[in-house]
């Protein structure tokens, strides 16, 4: 996945412009991004602080190596019957 060029902190105060009545138009201007791109992270982090944003990236990153470590272990399973099976 490719890596943002701001940090939740950054996103976080592009919203907190756009709430406190800046035009969304004029706050993507400033900061150089689309507005589909700005109302994309404004779902995603939309009333949230930055320590909130910072516990759903542990989390998410988190959540990414148990579904690795899962996909790995369903590999090892498969891999476990089927020579088991043909003994």
């Amino acid at each position: 996945m490719r890596k943002s060029r701001f940090t939740e902190a950054q996103i976080i105060g592009m919203i907190k412009e756009q709430e406190a009545g800046m035009p969304a138009a004029e706050v993507c201007r400033r900061h150089g991004l689309s507005t589909a791109t700005f109302y994309k992270l404004k779902a995603k982090y939309g009333g949230m602080e930055v320590s909130e944003a910072a516990r759903l990236k542990a989390l998410e990153d988190e959540n990414a190596k148990l579904k690795r470590l899962l996909a790995d272990t369903m590999l090892d399973n498969v891999v476990l019957k089927d020579l088991l099976g043909k003994n």
